[in-house]
């Protein structure tokens, strides 16, 4: 899974990033300071995962990852190889959702790339170029698919008709994700292609340190803007987060973010966000040896889910053995559950609900 960040040059991605990781990404006030892509591997925060930990007492402990993706700022033009254009949009294409950072705060001390604040348009910047590629994308598809429909080929025709729909959507100045198509046409003809404005956004709106709990006209802009967008919008400090992830004492940590009035750091909430917009979930696996949370899509069934630990579980996957979460924390320990009759043994349709405790009997 890979979450890449990206926005204007000078908005906070880098910051935001150094967040995250706990990696030490380049951060500077002047545009371009992010040339390659850094990358972090995030453990997702998940206390199931510590309450397993204590009832357990395993030799160690895995949480769940996603991969963050700092990508250099965008300006205008970048479609046609402005900037860093080419090289950003290559890096975009390759992850899976995207977190766009807008500046929704004002420092005189900080440039902006354009010479003022407005995130409404900072957003529009970003989303032009990226359907300008996605534009580019189609119409290359498209010269190839119309030779072949005009041949009579039932299948181009049908691909053409869904690609000229495209094509419109993106001339109006729509976003892939945003114009309807029918969800086979969307798998069989769409999704191959790895169109940018197609992947899932959360906007994060990052914000001075007095908004970061309720955030500010900024950001009452943004969401208005996107409430049609089937997208999620998080507030954020990012500058002040960064001071939090410096402190090494939790309790420190703890106390600053209680005086700003959050009940966790807001890092937290956005790598949940991003697993969530990622349409993911978690199921565990626990035992002496390692307790360890295992990432699938919603929907996976138990042999997919077999299938992420090694894909000889999922080849010779005979059953599954199925404790629910709550009932593992209620009665304490996997011997006790099974005594009393709540270990449930699934079979190859079992589609695995989030937070399963699960072990895999397989034969290759």
């Amino acid at each position: 899974m890979k979450a890449g960040i990206v926005g204007l040059p000078n908005v906070g991605k880098s910051t935001l990033f150094n967040c995250l990781s706990n990696a030490k990404a380049q951060s500077a006030n002047f545009p371009f300071c992010t040339i390659e892509p850094n990358i972090g591997v995030v453990n997702v925060p998940d206390k199931r995962l510590e309450t397993l930990e204590t009832l357990v007492n395993p030799e160690r402990v895995v949480p769940a990852t996603v991969e963050i993706v700092d990508i250099a700022g965008l300006v205008k033009g970048a479609s046609k190889g402005e900037g860093l254009g080419n090289q950003f949009l290559g890096n975009i294409r390759e992850t899976d959702a995207i977190l766009h950072v807008l500046r929704c705060f004002d420092n005189d001390n900080v440039v902006h790339v354009d010479g003022s604040v407005d995130p409404i348009r900072d957003k529009e910047t970003i989303d032009i170029e990226l359907q300008l590629k996605d534009l580019e994308t189609v119409e290359k598809k498209l010269d190839k698919v119309k030779r072949a429909a005009k041949t009579g080929n039932k299948e181009a025709q049908k691909e053409e008709a869904v690609l000229l729909k495209l094509k419109a959507g993106l001339e109006e100045g729509k976003s892939v994700r945003a114009i309807e198509i029918g969800e086979e046409d969307r798998k069989e003809f769409v999704r191959p292609l790895q169109f940018i404005t197609d992947k899932p956004v959360l906007y994060v709106c990052n914000v001075d340190e007095k908004s970061a709990v309720s955030g500010n006209t900024y950001v009452e802009k943004v969401k208005e803007t996107v409430k049609d967008e089937n997208a999620e919008v998080l507030v954020l400090a990012v500058g002040t987060e960064a001071d939090i992830t410096e402190l090494e004492d939790y309790e420190e940590r703890q106390l600053f973010l209680e005086d700003l009035g959050l009940e966790e750091a807001g890092a937290s909430k956005l790598i949940r966000a991003a697993y969530k917009l990622l349409d993911r979930q978690t199921y565990f696996t626990a035992g002496e040896k390692e307790v360890r949370a295992w990432t699938i899509p919603v929907g996976a069934t138990a042999p997919q889910a077999a299938g992420v630990i090694h894909t000889d579980f999922e080849k010779g996957f005979i059953r599954a053995e199925v404790i629910k979460y709550d009932d593992y924390v209620n009665l304490g320990s996997e011997a006790k559950v099974k005594e009393a009759g709540k270990l449930s043994v699934e079979g190859k349709e079992y589609i695995v609900k989030d937070g399963d405790v699960m072990h895999f009997r397989f034969n290759v």
